[in-house]
């Protein structure tokens, strides 16, 4: 049995069509649900271009590191948003066994480190360099820290990683915990909105780079990996270690869904869009699977291409 797959032309108003197959697996691609929204944002679009493909789909509610036992063994097949900073052990493991298979990186650019309003490059020439913090610390004091600098970091549940390098730089900022996320983003938000000095630990992709622009402190340049705890020092300071989003899938995936695992292989999905849709849904209330479905509309000519590549796989 045959369907009619359209695809849009780019922006012209023609269409092209071609006749595809039907899926060629009936069982459904089972997709794990971790614990943030920009991974409800990854696994659901990938979802609905299997659909797209034919292919049924299967949400599985899975925690963050638990779920690698489940893609080891079939239970689970794909997984688009892997944090490589949050994998515990079994996961390199399952890599290493070929129980599972990396198909390289989603498109994501995490970053987590010190920003700022693009106001404080006036107060604070030499940003965003952190060597020009050691000079202007008193234009972002506060009166419970002068002269020293307020840096906000994450809550002290979080862990100490700002604390830790401000402690080996020797840099003259105050680590203050935020009380939570939303505490965060409102005191920050409150600085932009009066122009008051700010500068806060946090990360992206987040739904608030969609709504407001931040710069980051740049760092010297790491000799491999980042290490956070030790060994940083004025001139020799690479700040925080950055993480990898990588896109795997179980190593049967594709034998068992050829065209899925074609498709999978194009998805590419970056801060922008990521950032843009949590803020329809955590900042707006709006449901997930709509915001999903109005970003699918409209952006045919972004993903059709994706998707004809996995019929082409058939």
């Amino acid at each position: 049995m045959k369907k009619r797959f359209c695809i849009a032309a780019g922006t012209a108003l023609t269409m092209s069509c071609a006749l595809v197959a039907n899926a060629d697996s009936n069982d459904p691609i089972k997709i794990p649900i971790n614990e943030w929204t920009g991974q409800h944002i990854s696994a659901h679009i990938t979802g609905t271009l299997f659909q797209k493909a034919g292919y049924e789909v299967e949400y599985v509610t899975a925690g963050a590191v638990p779920q690698f036992i489940a893609l080891a063994n079939g239970e689970l097949h794909v997984q688009p948003e892997v944090w490589t900073n949050n994998v515990g052990e079994i996961y390199p493991k399952a890599v290493e066994s070929g129980d599972i298979l990396v198909l390289g990186q989603l498109g994501l650019q995490p970053q987590e480190g010190w920003i700022y309003p693009p106001y404080m490059e006036e107060m604070c020439p030499g940003l965003p360099a952190y060597e020009a913090l050691y000079d202007c610390a008193q234009s972002f004091a506060a009166a419970d820290t002068f002269p020293k600098g307020r840096l906000i970091t994450y809550p002290a549940d979080w862990g100490t990683r700002s604390r830790d390098v401000v402690a080996q730089i020797d840099i003259p900022f105050e680590p203050v915990a935020g009380g939570s996320e939303g505490a965060m983003i409102a005191e920050l938000k409150s600085a932009v909105a009066t122009g008051d000095p700010m500068i806060m630990m946090f990360w992206q992709p987040h739904w608030l780079f969609a709504e407001q622009e931040f710069n980051w402190v740049s760092w010297d340049p790491a000799d491999g990996e980042c290490v956070e705890e030790e060994g940083q020092s004025r001139g020799n300071a690479c700040g925080f270690q950055q993480a990898s989003i990588d896109k795997i899938a179980n190593i049967s995936f594709k034998e068992n869904y050829p065209a899925a695992f074609a498709l999978y292989e194009q998805i590419v999905i970056d801060n922008d869009m990521q950032n843009a849709l949590m803020l329809e849904i955590d900042q707006k209330g709006r449901d997930l699977e709509e915001v999903i479905a109005e970003w699918i509309d409209a952006n045919e000519a972004t993903w059709g291409p994706w998707v004809e590549a996995g019929m082409a796989a058939k």
